[in-house]
């Protein structure tokens, strides 16, 4: 009985599991980012971990990414941010949602959030709402996409992602002043 009491709660997972994995994501534009994003800020990934919640056909992974917020550039993230993802890996058993952003200590982000607790990936456009920070050959921090490629004309996200990564990356400091820039224009607008 222990035994099928197992796999049933096995299977329950997979259904859960194949589920979640089977995500659409249309990108957004980049007015949707920063329209919906209830909190856009650049920090640093100072703690990842991932452990099991719920019970029985409902049991299922979580991660918490903590992240020591450098610059918030919306909303009021306040000094640290723990971000509740589904997905994860406790001891040998892993469970990943297809186009979650995967983190780790030390990366640096430019991140969307919205529905942080609520949503299964907290991010504006799941992976969509991650944006890395990387120092160019020169030593400045430039913007690149989760998928690692370089931002380059933030008009073009959500319309034509080959166009949005073409050229050079953008400073992260023109990144900044765009999202503000959008920002301010949303809330000029009735």
């Amino acid at each position: 009985m222990k035994k099928f009491s197992q796999l049933l709660i096995s299977a329950a997972c997979l259904i859960f599991a194949g589920t979640v994995l089977a995500t659409t994501v249309i990108p957004p534009s980049f007015d949707e980012l920063v329209s919906r994003a209830e909190m856009i800020f650049q920090g640093s990934v100072t703690d990842v971990r991932s452990e099991w919640t719920g019970e029985g056909a409902q049991r299922h992974i979580m991660s918490y990414v903590t992240l020591k917020v450098e610059d918030a550039i919306k909303g009021n993230p306040g000094s640290t941010v723990t971000l509740r993802m589904l997905g994860g890996t406790v001891g040998s058993e892993t469970m990943e949602v297809s186009d979650a952003p995967k983190f780790k200590v030390g990366d640096r982000d430019i991140l969307f959030v919205e529905n942080n607790g609520t949503q299964f990936v907290p991010l504006v456009g799941i992976m969509h709402g991650r944006f890395r920070v990387k120092k160019d050959a020169s030593g400045q921090d430039t913007v690149f996409t989760n998928e690692g490629s370089p931002l380059s004309d933030v008009s073009q996200l959500g319309k034509n992602e080959a166009a949005a990564s073409a050229g050079r990356a953008i400073s992260k400091t023109e990144f900044k002043h765009a999202i503000q820039a959008r920002e301010l224009a949303q809330g000029l607008q009735p």
